[in-house]
């Protein structure tokens, strides 16, 4: 894994992630993104910084989540969608989606 920053609408994260994650959040522009990953375990977190505070924080966002199991398309399951957000003024950083096939 590989300590790299990750850019979201709320600011961005500092994020160990695999080489895989890593091609999956570059959308081709060299800049990766935190929504194009699948919700991340708070332990990879380093740090944040939050727009709205206009503040770096240690460790990881809070989450806000709900479990869906609804088909978005033939065969493919929208399993949880949700939200990383500031753990000082609740602002929402980013979002995620988890998908699964059937």
């Amino acid at each position: 894994m590989t300590k790299e920053t990750l850019k979201c609408s709320g600011g961005h994260a500092i994020v160990d992630i695999t080489e895989e994650e890593k091609k999956k959040a570059d959308l081709g522009v060299g800049v990766l993104f935190l929504a194009k990953l699948d919700k991340l375990e708070p332990e990879r977190f380093m740090s944040y910084f939050c727009k709205m505070c206009d503040e770096e924080f240690t460790g990881a966002p809070e989450y806000q989540f709900e479990s869906l199991d609804e088909e978005v398309a033939e065969g493919i399951i929208l399993k949880e969608r949700g939200q990383y957000m500031c753990k000082k003024c609740n602002g929402i950083l980013g979002e995620y989606r988890q998908f699964e096939q059937k």
